[in-house]
């Protein structure tokens, strides 16, 4: 059955889809951009700014449906410009573990907002 998981702690979708949606044993968090939950306004900074922004939105989602960062088994970084790559792994290692979850980064023409990166996982409860 289909569950659908939302917090406030994380900004609200800015169109017709949910934060995450579980199924089963597994949780599909929808892409997360660097937008502050308190403001509804993009974070400004450069990448690294940005993408803390947006993993902090996945684990505030993460948080509400039960489980933690150590559970994503499978993420995609949709990044403006793939020059910021090395930047934002940093950041992104700050936030994972080994065994690190599977990964694609791909550059994207255009993002919503016009953020720098957006960040989407999967996790398994």
């Amino acid at each position: 059955m289909k569950q659908v998981i939302h917090t406030d702690s994380a900004p609200a979708a800015i169109g017709p889809y949910s934060q995450a949606i579980q199924i089963g044993e597994f949780l599909f968090v929808s892409g997360q951009v660097p937008i502050a939950p308190s403001t509804g306004a993009v974070v400004e900074g450069d990448i690294t700014v940005q993408a803390r922004q947006s993993l902090n939105n996945v684990k505030a989602i993460l948080n509400a449906a039960g489980t933690n960062m150590g559970a994503v088994v499978k993420t995609t970084v949709f990044l403006a410009d793939m020059n910021d790559f090395a930047a934002m792994n940093e950041v992104y290692a700050q936030f994972f573990q080994e065994p690190y979850p599977a990964r694609s980064a791909v550059q994207v023409a255009r993002l919503p907002k016009d953020v720098k990166v957006e960040i989407e996982v999967i996790a398994h409860l």
